[in-house]
């Protein structure tokens, strides 16, 4: 069966048009180091990676992958890998101290040579403007629950657009806003740490509002044709069991997790049973007047990240259908699939759900998967060489979902593997590997692994070559 799936996987990927998009994608924070030079000052995740008990092992980006200092090295690796697009996130606290004030030159021109030397090898740059790295002094006047962050985080994207514009075509505003917003603002698990349900409810308005003043700033200022989108961190929920109980916990997680960004970005309304669900428990979505307008300002892509798939139950381990709270239970349980390193389990068919349901319910919407892959727990030989054959099996799987998602009518336009290479994993550290390149840390040595070469392999093979 395993042999057949497979077979079934290649042959779905062999039918991707050869002018399918291709790229591997990065994070600023996790891989470039220096983290005061150049004028850099400290962002929410230098300050959360200092708090004890925060980040597994007191790890910290100080240093990372150094591609501060070995860019050329990484983009001639990139090169190797042969695809024609590197998605990487500029670091706010680089560009713009602070995040009030003049820009930062001797930041900005980081940025600069990167894109300079990508266009130099034939790789197509795409630039993310906000990948989690907020300036700790914005998070000192109140964070992202604040609507003036805004306001400062479409200023920033100006003087990033401005100096790029004419060589960047394709531009993502935010990387994954939920995990910004529930993570950082309500569970306490990343940066910064907060645990305000309904402060976080507010930074899901305030982010979306940011992208909508950038979107619109980015494309009045354009003087050459741009793509402008975000990136949202998606999955898809299922009910545990066909109970009413479970139906509406996948209801309530696939409204938390998906439709209170979708919505408004494609429609200029938050879905009326989140709304609902929300105002029981006493929290509001902050909307002003004519705030919805600017949020569903034209995009040209979406960008999809995806990991998992998850199921939900409307009951707790007790079978009560009420939490501590007194709000209704949605708890996630496992349908006793294989985990990646990360407990994370493996669904391609949930992809394909999931492009499916988009182009279906967000017609009109172009999409690129902007993040796809996996941790697991690599051992590498003498010379650092990895053979990932997990990692490999995930990757064939989910672009072969992705071929089907397609096949069904989704209008998916390109894959990016995650990530380049091994680096700092957030709340992690450095004890959870994605790469398909691996990083000595001691060394900073980089040697592909298996999973990289058969990426470059099947590239080759979509394009018609050898």
């Amino acid at each position: 069966m395993e042999t057949t799936a497979a077979a079934v996987e290649a042959d779905l990927i062999a039918s991707l048009p050869a002018d399918f998009r291709w790229g591997v994608a990065t994070s600023a924070y996790q891989i470039e180091g220096a983290v005061d030079e150049d004028g850099r000052t400290p962002s929410i995740w230098d300050t959360y990676c200092r708090t004890p008990g925060m980040v597994h092992n007191g790890d910290n980006g100080d240093v990372a992958c150094d591609h501060y200092h070995r860019m050329p090295e990484d983009v001639a690796l990139i090169k190797e890998l042969g695809v024609d697009t590197y998605r990487f996130s500029v670091a706010w606290p680089r560009v713009q101290p602070r995040g009030t004030g003049p820009v930062n030159e001797k930041g900005l021109a980081f940025y600069d040579r990167l894109v300079d030397q990508l266009l130099g090898q034939g790789i197509d740059p795409w630039v993310t403007l906000y990948h989690w790295d907020l300036p700790q002094e914005l998070e000192d006047a109140g964070g992202w629950p604040v609507r003036d962050t805004a306001y400062r985080f479409a200023d920033y994207a100006m003087m990033v657009f401005d100096k790029l514009q004419d060589r960047v075509r394709i531009w993502t505003t935010l990387n994954e806003p939920w995990c910004t917003a529930m993570l950082g603002y309500s569970e306490g698990r990343q940066a910064p740490g907060r645990q305000e349900f309904p402060a976080a409810i507010a930074a899901v308005h305030h982010l979306l509002l940011g992208h909508g003043l950038a979107t619109q700033r980015m494309r009045e200022a354009a003087t050459s044709p741009i793509e402008l989108g975000i990136t949202l961190n998606m999955g898809s929920s299922y009910p545990a069991t066909d109970s009413a109980a479970d139906r509406e916990a996948a209801r309530r997680a696939d409204g938390l997790g998906g439709r209170i960004y979708l919505d408004p970005l494609r429609y200029g309304r938050y879905p009326k049973d989140v709304v609902a669900d929300l105002l029981q428990q006493g929290v509001e979505i902050p909307v002003l007047d004519g705030d919805l307008e600017i949020i569903s300002a034209p995009i040209d892509v979406l960008g999809v990240n995806y990991y998992s798939s998850h199921r939900y139950s409307g009951v707790d381990e007790n079978g009560s259908s009420r939490g501590a709270d007194g709000q209704p239970v949605t708890r996630q349980v496992l349908s006793g699939l294989p985990v990646t390193d990360m407990g994370w389990e493996i669904v391609p068919s949930g992809f394909t759900d999931l492009l499916v349901r988009l182009g279906r319910d967000y017609p009109g919407l172009p999409m690129v998967i902007t993040e796809n892959g996996s941790a697991f727990a690599d051992q590498p030989d003498a010379d650092g060489y990895v053979q990932d054959d997990d990692r490999t099996a995930y990757f064939q799987s989910h672009i072969g979902a992705v071929a089907a998602a397609r096949e069904a009518g989704a209008d998916v336009r390109g894959y990016f593997a995650w990530s380049l290479m091994d680096n700092f994993e957030w709340s992690y550290g450095y004890a959870k590997r994605f790469g398909i390149v691996r990083v000595d840390y001691e060394t900073q040595q980089r040697t592909l692994k298996a999973s990289a070469l058969w990426y470059r392999d099947t590239i080759r093979r979509v394009r018609g070559g050898a």
